[in-house]
């Protein structure tokens, strides 16, 4: 039971084994399917749309699918992050008000626990959709105590195209990471307290949060186009302060065509290890952990189980020496 009085759920993180599921299929005749690439003329066509399609096209596409998606309780609090990743609910004398960056945000279902959990934690949250901010803002105000209003800013950004801005981490930052009482003030332009915006300053720190301690890519990163990735990852890590973490969970591997377009225009890529671990070292990061998560959901009113698999990982920008 929490500290407001609720049940918490169990939650497992290795109900069985990558390798025992992957063995299973290979020797199941009626499951090798799932290990097929789709066919020639599917793999193709899926290729050709995901490649023309432009970025505009892919932010009206995940527009278009939370629209579809704003009533109801399509998406849940993701509650179970606080147990893969603990380093959110904690903070440090020498640390008192961590700064994290969610990335993809959508509708807060992953920002919505870690403010409730963490009392400290000053929470910027961006996506490519404004009017996916907009809902976010609405089921955080909705769930929110007076704190929140404080610690709880939105941004509208697509990472995989423009990068991050200037705000966030100004070029000297991004450089030098010079202290933030040094060179950069936290004094940014806000919208009713909650969705920032650039201002025309002339001087940039005057808008500078000085960089942040934590990234959250959750179920992110697999809607980005697969030559879009490496640009994205970099961002992170110019926008990290020294020492900071990626946390990172998505979908796990598909074996034949990984990369995938809906019939809606949304995307979804599957990630092996390898193609984890080579993103992110290969903008710099050093490598926590990362391994497959693999979970076991039972849908008791179907008498119905399925065996779930995603990747997780932490990663870390060098601390200065």
């Amino acid at each position: 039971m929490n500290s407001e009085g609720e049940v918490e759920a169990e939650y497992f993180s290795k109900d069985f084994e990558w390798e025992e599921l992957r063995s299973e299929i290979e020797s199941n005749p009626s499951l090798r399917h799932h290990f097929q690439s789709f066919s020639s003329s599917s793999s193709s066509s899926s290729s050709s749309s995901s490649s023309s399609q432009s970025p505009q096209s892919d932010v009206q596409a995940w527009k278009q699918f939370h629209t579809r998606h704003s009533t109801g309780k399509f998406f849940k609090e993701r509650r179970y992050l606080l147990k893969e990743f603990p380093e959110l609910l904690s903070s440090s004398p020498s640390n008192s008000n961590p700064k994290l960056l969610e990335v993809g945000c959508g509708n807060g279902s992953t920002i919505l626990p870690i403010l409730r959990a963490n009392k400290d934690i000053v929470v910027y949250a961006c996506d490519c959709s404004d009017e996916t901010l907009e809902k976010a803002k609405e089921i955080i105000t909705a769930n929110a105590v007076d704190s929140f209003k404080h610690r709880f800013y939105t941004f509208c950004c697509d990472v995989s195209t423009n990068g991050f801005p200037n705000w966030l981490a100004c070029n000297t930052c991004r450089d030098q990471f010079l202290q933030k009482q040094s060179c950069c003030l936290s004094d940014f332009k806000e919208d009713n307290g909650l969705h920032l915006r650039e201002s025309c300053s002339s001087d940039e720190f005057d808008r500078c949060v000085g960089g942040v301690d934590f990234i959250t890519l959750i179920f992110t990163l697999s809607a980005v186009p697969l030559e879009r990735m490496p640009k994205s990852i970099k961002e992170c890590f110019t926008v990290l302060k020294p020492g900071g973490m990626v946390l990172f969970r998505d979908y796990a591997k598909r074996v034949g065509f990984r990369e995938y377009m809906r019939s809606d225009g949304t995307r979804s890529y599957f990630f092996c290890l390898n193609t984890v671990r080579n993103l992110f070292l290969g903008a710099g990061f050093i490598e926590l952990e990362l391994d497959y998560c693999c979970v076991k959901s039972v849908n008791r009113k179907k008498g119905k189980s399925m065996r779930r698999v995603w990747v997780h990982g932490k990663f870390q920008k060098p601390a200065l020496q």
